[in-house]
């Protein structure tokens, strides 16, 4: 049983990973962590240098007296617990607005995952541990190296503050938002997608699905699948001399008793529990292996700009401005991966991911539908269609021009006037602003 259980640990520890790496307090426990090595470090150090006759605890060559040095001491440990309180109250603030303007997907993906805040939180909190350490040993003498060092971490903390004030500002800018998704986006991309594209051929049709020896359902809680491993499943149909269909597709909710697995050949003979546990649910869908979330945020960041409760299309504008090179990237590479292989070059894996219909559908649909009325989103969804157009290899227009046939009836349909109608064929880049002379492709 020591290896199923090792097998069936996979998607508790995807889990675990990704609870880990979304989480604020794993950072600052690490810095108690570290603060419990340093201290002890420091004072070694101190007591150290006052054998080899280099230092006096009697006399402080930082010219502090011990009611001084625990005036200073008390000061950093104020204005610490201050930063602490004013950086989780803000983080808690950033996290409604977020949610309120943006999306609240963007929380989870983006505000809880930055390292740079985290690591901030872990600085006030090693600061913090430890001039109340060196405060509480304080009796009659002062130990110059622990003041000393007390001192630079209370500077550089009051400095790191003021640096968290200007980093808070720009983070919760919607460009530098929307732009963090779309380059996480397009990392999940190349990773999920390795090769280039090319022409559609034999290689690339849909595989004829046999039937099924066997059918495995999911068990336990209904949940969205999160991630697979792949690797895993390969080499279990590989040893079973078979190959395994999977039936849903990352992103997917998949409730109590759906098929989960589709069993062929040897592989009728897997465990379910082995196979259950190649796959990780969660509540909420994750970027890793799930290429088409971080388009599923762009553009619930765009139509709720365009909602009447909020009328900003200049933040929809942005929305869109990654959704380009998202596409871009999705157009450029090679989407028909739904087969996974051995070395021996035998199907092992079958494995649904989107295509490229679905990613332009997913970036258009409903942006064009709940801004059809903008010109600003008229014009950058043209100029997006049109530069991919011009672009992307041939075997990718069909849709793109589709889409820029739905864009012109669009158009025709939310504008009375001519001129406006005009108007807002033009692919502009900037939305309104800019390209004014260009002309509508033929």
């Amino acid at each position: 049983m020591g290896w199923l259980s090792q097998v069936m640990q996979w998607n508790r520890r995807y889990v675990r990973r990704s609870y880990v790496s979304g989480s604020m307090w794993v950072v600052p426990l690490f810095a108690l962590l570290l603060y419990a090595v340093f201290h002890r470090a420091v004072n070694a150090l101190g007591n150290w240098l006052v054998e080899e006759g280099w230092a006096s605890e009697s006399v402080s060559f930082l010219g502090l007296s011990v009611s001084g040095a625990r005036s200073q001491l008390e000061l950093f440990i104020t204005l610490n617990i201050s930063f602490i309180v004013f950086t989780f109250g803000s983080l808690l603030v950033a996290i409604q607005v977020a949610g309120g303007q943006y999306t609240p997907r963007i929380i989870a993906t983006t505000l809880l995952r930055d390292n740079v805040i985290r690591s901030i939180v872990g600085l006030f909190l090693f600061t913090l541990a430890f001039a109340i350490r060196v405060l509480t040993r304080m009796e009659d003498t002062v130990k110059q190296l622990d003041v000393f060092v007390a001192g630079l971490l209370g500077i550089f903390s009051v400095m790191v503050f003021l640096f968290l004030i200007d980093y808070a500002a720009r983070l919760l800018r919607p460009v530098s938002l929307v732009q963090r998704v779309g380059e996480t986006g397009i990392r999940v991309i190349q990773s999920v997608y390795k090769g280039p594209t090319r022409d559609p051929g034999p290689s690339e049709q849909p595989v004829q699905h046999a039937v099924p020896g066997r059918i495995v359902e999911h068990q336990g809680s209904s949940g969205v699948v999160l991630a697979v491993d792949l690797p895993g499943l390969v080499t279990l149909a590989r040893e079973a001399n078979g190959y395994i269909e999977f039936v849903p597709q990352v992103g997917d909710f998949l409730a109590v008793d759906e098929p989960m697995f589709r069993l062929h050949g040897g592989a009728v003979a897997i465990d379910d529990r082995r196979l259950r546990a190649s796959v990780a649910l969660g509540s909420e869908r994750t970027l890793e292996q799930d290429p088409t979330f971080a388009l599923r945020i762009l553009v619930d960041i765009a139509i709720k700009a365009l909602s009447a409760a909020i009328n900003d299309p200049t933040t929809a504008v942005m929305a869109i401005d990654q959704l380009h090179r998202m596409l871009r990237v999705v157009g450029l590479r090679h989407l028909h991966n739904d087969v996974l292989r051995d070395e021996t070059s035998n199907l092992r894996l079958i494995f649904l991911t989107p295509k490229w219909e679905d990613y332009v559908h997913l970036a258009c649909t409903e942006i064009r539908h709940c801004g059809g009325g903008s010109v600003q989103v008229m014009r950058r969804m043209r100029s997006m269609l049109e530069h991919l157009l011009q672009s992307l290899p041939e075997h990718r227009h069909a849709e793109l021009r589709r889409q820029l046939d739905l864009l012109d009836r669009t158009v025709e349909e939310n504008f009375a006037f001519p001129e406006d109608r005009a108007l807002a064929r033009i692919p502009d880049p900037q939305g309104l602003g800019g390209a004014l002379g260009l002309q509508p492709l033929k």
